[in-house]
């Protein structure tokens, strides 16, 4: 089991470096959240099971429904004092600037750190404390245990290793936490084998994230990339009146060919569920860019097949998730449309609607038109209400 190492002063440079600079750089998420960081880089002090071991400290991790020995909601300590610390291996310099914390997910318990150190550290042994002038700085951790704190350091810290150091916790709880390290990792000019083995892309396919306005200029791009083979339209509007967009790719864009099998995708109806927006948009730029290139496969599947794509069904939800992040936003922060409706549970079952009616003798009650036009989008000729 690990044990504590001596800490070192803040001025100790020879084992770890403090970057002073004038602009405070922002970095992303290490990925502790995306499970980017291994179950293999996460230490901690004790723990008080397997279940709830350093790998379950990660942020937004959700306990199982039992909570039990394999799957609960945080990395908590074996032990409730000062000497217990949860730690994390980038395995290569990183230039560290801060961390989001949240408390334990429980349907049963309440436990959090109210307060904690932060120190880094190059061979995990010797340790540098974050300062506050001439003290060690204490963070301000959480007040409940589902909200995400982000604390910035004071100046961002390059190191190899990062360790949290709980100082106070709820006074009936113990000590439970799941968190994410924000930071940049550095390029490490001696390692050879990292840079000549590092994936890359081979191709110029757009790889981010994309919000409204981009996916919509994204898709401009590919229509106008392929103005013979694709068109744009939307099958109506979101609650906040964002268009419902749709790229349509055919050898006739805009007629239905009687005998072409059509097919329509769908993503984001989580608006917080990003990947599929994005694999549909790496889908129309592919194909696009393959017919350009008279891939045979391509070709044939354009000149036989009708394909509708809707990348977005709820962005209003992407918007909002968008804007506050996923660190911290929590997991349903724009999951469901802005008036509350998860449109993933919703799609309209149409012989519910009138065995409803039937049962209570009157005519088939309402729904909202933010799904129910789907299907009429489906029947439509040409697909372009």
């Amino acid at each position: 089991m690990r044990t504590k190492s001596s800490e070192k002063a803040a001025n100790d440079y020879h084992s770890v470096r403090v970057a002073h600079e004038d602009v405070r750089e922002s970095c992303p998420p290490l990925g502790l959240e995306t499970l980017k960081i291994t179950d293999f880089q996460l230490h901690a002090s004790t723990v008080k099971r397997y279940g709830l071991g350093a790998h379950r400290g990660r942020l937004n991790i959700q306990a199982g429904i039992n909570e039990n020995d394999f799957y609960d909601g945080a990395w908590c300590a074996g032990r409730n004092d000062l000497q217990q610390w949860i730690e994390v291996d980038a395995r290569r310099l990183t230039r560290f600037t801060g961390v989001i914390t949240q408390g334990r997910n429980s349907l049963w318990l309440s436990d959090w750190v109210t307060s904690y150190k932060v120190m880094v550290s190059n061979d995990s042994h010797t340790w540098v404390t974050v300062k506050n002038g001439s003290g060690d700085m204490i963070f301000e951790g959480n007040s409940e245990k589902e909200i995400p704190v982000l604390n910035e350091l004071p100046v961002p810290m390059v190191a190899r290793y990062i360790r949290i150091n709980p100082q106070s916790w709820f006074d009936n709880g113990s000590i439970c936490m799941r968190m994410e390290i924000l930071g940049c990792p550095l390029p490490d000019p001696n390692n050879y084998y990292h840079r000549r083995n590092e994936m890359t892309t081979t191709d110029d396919l757009d790889f981010k994230h994309h919000n409204y306005k981009e996916m919509r200029q994204l898709m401009k791009v590919v229509n106008e990339m392929c103005p013979n083979i694709t068109r744009i339209y939307n099958i109506g509007k979101s609650y906040q009146g964002l268009k419902l967009y749709a790229v349509e790719i055919s050898d006739h864009p805009g007629e239905h060919e009687v005998g072409e099998p059509e097919f329509h995708y769908i993503a984001g109806a989580h608006g917080n569920e990003v990947l599929g927006r994005e694999l549909l948009l790496l889908l129309v730029q592919f194909v696009c860019r393959e017919y350009l290139a008279r891939n045979a496969r391509i070709v044939h599947l354009v000149e036989e097949t009708r394909i509708h794509v809707l990348p977005s069904l709820n962005p209003d939800g992407y918007e909002k998730a968008y804007e506050g992040g996923s660190e911290l936003g929590g997991w349903s922060l724009g999951r469901w449309t802005h008036d509350g409706i998860d449109i993933n549970n919703n799609f309209p079952d149409l012989n519910t609607l009138l065995w409803e009616a039937e049962d209570r003798q009157n005519v088939p009650r309402k729904v909202p038109n933010h799904y129910i036009a789907i299907p009429e989008w489906f029947l439509s000729e040409n697909a372009t209400n």
